[in-house]
Order: structure tokens, then C-alpha cells, then sequence
């Protein structure tokens, strides 16, 4: 409990200042109170704002899990292409195929993204009704081109783009608006630098439209009324309340930065990741797992050499300095290792952890 901040790294859940901690000791209030639709009413432009988007910021006592779930069952009519390139986007396919839905997947390597021509290609091939994505693959540290990807998805006429944001939105940019996204969904214990606990969501208006003709939405997870109960200052369920005044203090923390300024500050992590793995490439034998300009910006990736240590050992050789990073993920698991330079991390903390990992690498 008295560790100092700037010592947790992970790809999530992020590390979280201690005044926003703090703020969820206030005493609990009833959700369907004015005091609640107040609170939600001060939130509504700063998360409009961390989101660059005019629609409604819709959120739920749940995983960004649970909204991934949302977006299939309101954005997929019957056949839904799921591009994957790491264990998060296949995530998206199996809640599809759990779902009962017609699921096309197609595969790039992992550490490597779709690109708009390629999407084009297999839209033509497959006419599917929606297409799923994520946007910072947290797994692999490979950030797709989620805006150009979006021009091919709207070319093809009424094909519903739900992308995962959980590694990117309030880290990078992510236009909701301006790249005509239909759904995104992110979770709060990521780049917005709260506790787990809070998904949030913004649908475009097709995508609201779509929903209410979809039957089979479920409960929880019906749009609709997130939609109608949002617009009220309001959520449809039991909103999670400590958490809700933990997010009204970091949202006024992210508006004072501003949230530009914000992805400039994960931008500049990132480059000072890819320089120190360059300026140690050829003496410890690393690199980078995604190509230069499909990188992160909250997750950096970093591919060990053949026959050294693995993944779990370099983390756990850290967390013996008391500093917390992960090993990889997936079949990457022992191959890699990952720093999670996300939330209200700054490039002087990162400092400390890739002098560290400078010593842990050399042995």
C-alpha cells in the first residue's frame, strides 16, 4: 500500500493516483437520486470530450467485456467479419459465435494489423452485416488504422464498425465522430486510469437504429435503454457509485490536461520505448513485435532474442525491483514482454523502469 506511484506498468489494469482512489470513500447516494443525475451531468462534456464525439457516452457496472458483448448484440444482424490479429480481436469472435451469429474470421499474424485494402477485399468477398476490430491490440502492442479502415468498412453501404478502443481512447487518438465509428468500447482501468469496474460505449445513430430492429438483444445489454436512461443522466441499472465519483475526478483531471496534450504525453512513452529498444537492439538482441507506425501508444511489445530470458523471467526479475511489467501474452507469452505506458504514467517514470530493465536484460 505505500508503494510510490510510477512503479506498475501493466498493459492493465494501469496504476491509479491516490486521489482518485481516495475519491471513492464519499458515502453512497441513491442512483435514481438527483444528486446522481447531477454527477452524471457534470461528466457528460469532459467524456464527450476524452471520446471527440457529440453522441451520447454511454457506461455500465460491467468489464469493456460486457460491451464488446453489447456491440454484437445490437450491431450483427446474422454474419459478422471479425478481423483478428491477437488474443483480444478473437475475443470479439467468440462472443459473436456465442452469440448465434454467422462469424467470418480472418487472421493476420499477430503483431501485425488489416489493412483498408485487404478489409475492402474481404467485404466484397464475405457481404457481411458488420465487422468487428480492435483498435490497440493489448496483447501484441500492434495499433490498427482504425480510421482508414472505417472509410472501407462505410464504403461498402450498411455495414456496422464495432471496434475495441480498450488500450487507445484517452491515450491516442480516436476520433469517435470524425471517423464515423458505429460502436466503440473501451473499460476504465486502461488509459483512463481508474479502477476496473466501468465499461463505456458510443453508438452512431445507425448504430442505435439498427439495434432497435434486432430482436434477441438480452437485457443487460440492450442498447436501447442505455441510450434512452444516458440522455436522462441516468443509467438503466444499478450504476457502480464509487466508482462514478472516481471517474468525476479523473474526468476533470484529463479536461485540465487536456486531452491532446494527453496523447502527445502516451505519444512521447512510445517513442521513448522504441528508442531505447533501438539504442539496445544489437547489445541485448531485442526489438519491437509490430512494425514502426503500428505501434501503440499505451502498450509498447518487445520481442526477446532466441535462447535468453523469457518473458516471465524478465517480469518477475522487475517485480524484484519493485517494478511491475508483463511478460506476453498468449503463444507470445515467453517470447516477449510488455510495458503498459498508459493513464497518468509520465516519460520520467519510464525512465526508471527501462534503466532497470537495461540491468535485468544484461543479466
Amino acid at each position: 500500500m505505500s508503494t510510490p506511484f510510477g512503479k506498475f506498468f501493466l498493459p492493465g489494469p494501469t496504476e491509479v493516483r491516490p486521489e482518485i482512489l481516495a475519491a471513492q470513500a464519499k458515502p453512497m447516494m441513491g442512483h435514481r437520486s438527483s444528486k446522481t443525475e447531477d454527477l452524471l451531468g457534470r461528466m457528460e462534456a469532459p467524456l464527450k470530450a476524452v471520446f471527440r464525439t457529440e453522441r451520447p457516452v454511454m457506461m455500465a457496472a460491467a468489464s469493456a467485456t460486457g460491451f464488446m458483448e453489447a456491440g454484437i448484440r445490437n450491431g450483427v444482424r446474422q454474419k459478422v467479419l471479425c478481423l483478428v490479429n491477437g488474443a483480444f480481436s478473437q475475443r470479439f469472435a467468440d462472443i459473436a459465435k456465442a452469440c448465434g451469429k454467422e462469424t467470418l474470421v480472418e487472421k493476420v499474424p499477430e503483431g501485425e494489423t488489416f489493412e483498408a485494402p485487404r478489409v475492402r477485399e474481404l467485404l466484397a468477398r464475405h457481404a457481411p452485416d458488420a465487422v468487428t476490430i480492435v483498435h490497440s491490440e493489448s496483447a501484441t502492442g500492434a495499433l490498427s488504422p482504425i480510421a482508414e479502415i472505417s472509410a472501407a468498412v462505410h464504403e461498402a453501404g450498411d455495414v456496422m464498425l464495432i471496434v475495441d478502443g480498450v488500450t487507445s481512447v484517452a491515450g491516442s487518438p480516436v476520433e469517435v465522430d470524425q471517423w464515423r465509428l458505429d460502436f466503440l468500447v473501451t473499460g476504465s482501468q486502461k488509459a483512463m486510469a481508474l479502477p476496473p469496474g466501468l465499461a463505456f460505449g458510443v453508438a452512431s445513430e445507425r448504430m442505435m437504429a439498427r439495434a432497435r430492429t434486432i430482436p434477441g438483444r438480452g437485457i443487460y445489454f440492450d442498447l436501447v435503454p442505455y441510450d434512452e436512461q444516458i440522455r436522462k443522466r441516468q443509467t438503466p441499472y444499478t450504476p457502480a457509485v464509487s466508482l462514478l465519483y472516481a471517474l468525476a475526478a479523473q474526468v476533470e483531471l484529463i479536461a485540465t490536461e487536456g486531452i491532446e496534450n494527453r496523447w502527445k504525453r502516451h505519444d512521447a512513452m512510445r517513442s521513448r520505448v522504441e528508442q531505447w529498444v533501438a539504442q539496445h537492439a544489437a547489445s541485448l538482441g531485442i526489438g519491437m513485435l509490430p512494425r514502426e507506425g503500428r505501434r501503440s501508444w499505451t502498450v509498447s511489445c518487445v520481442k526477446l532474442p532466441e535462447g535468453g530470458q523469457a518473458g516471465t523471467a524478465v517480469s518477475k526479475a522487475m517485480s524484484a525491483r519493485g517494478i511491475t511489467i508483463a511478460s506476453g501474452y498468449g503463444k507470445n507469452k515467453e517470447t516477449t514482454f510488455r510495458i503498459g505506458h498508459m493513464g497518468d504514467h509520465t516519460v520520467a517514470e519510464l525512465e526508471v523502469v527501462l534503466e532497470n530493465l537495461t540491468e535485468v536484460l544484461r543479466g
